[in-house]
């Protein structure tokens, strides 16, 4: 009875396993949109150089809409809580300009940094990301005296 068992479970597996080895049948590609709304960004990297920790930088990305349709922008999100993005919330119109204003807070942070924005739209690209990239250095040392002798701190 055990090898029955064994047998049928064994034959079981092997036909599963070659079930997963047939491709699903593909998917026809839906037709380009010539017309689709598309971004035209003057610079997709800013470097703000060497600032020192606790600054802020602020940059506006410009943009066309290089498209035939409006573009929507609907989510601009940075790559983390100290890059603050905003952005159009109204559709850009065929050849009208736009731009994503990012805000980034060097409190906490330190050395090389390179934050992202990353912008999802109904543009041809669907998502495009944005850099900010420079260094952040260490605050001076503030010179705090020592207590004198005897004095309790």
């Amino acid at each position: 009875m055990k090898k029955v068992i064994l047998a049928v479970s064994l034959f079981l597996f092997v036909a599963a396993a070659h079930a997963q080895d047939k491709a699903a049948p593909a998917t026809p590609a839906a037709p380009e949109n010539k017309n689709q709304a598309d971004f035209k960004f003057d610079v997709e990297e800013y470097n703000f150089g060497t600032i020192k920790q606790g600054d802020k930088v602020t940059y506006d990305f410009n943009f066309v809409n290089a498209g035939k349709e409006p573009l929507v922008i609907t989510e601009a999100h940075g790559s983390c809580g100290c890059t603050v993005p905003s952005w159009p919330k109204e559709p850009v119109a065929k050849g009208a300009k736009g731009q994503i204003h990012v805000e980034f807070n060097s409190t906490g942070k330190m050395g090389m940094q390179d934050k992202t924005v990353t912008i999802t739209s109904n543009a041809k690209v669907g998502s495009k990301v944005l850099h900010l990239k420079g260094n952040v250095e260490a605050p001076a040392p503030t010179n705090v005296p020592a207590p004198a002798a005897g004095e309790k701190k």
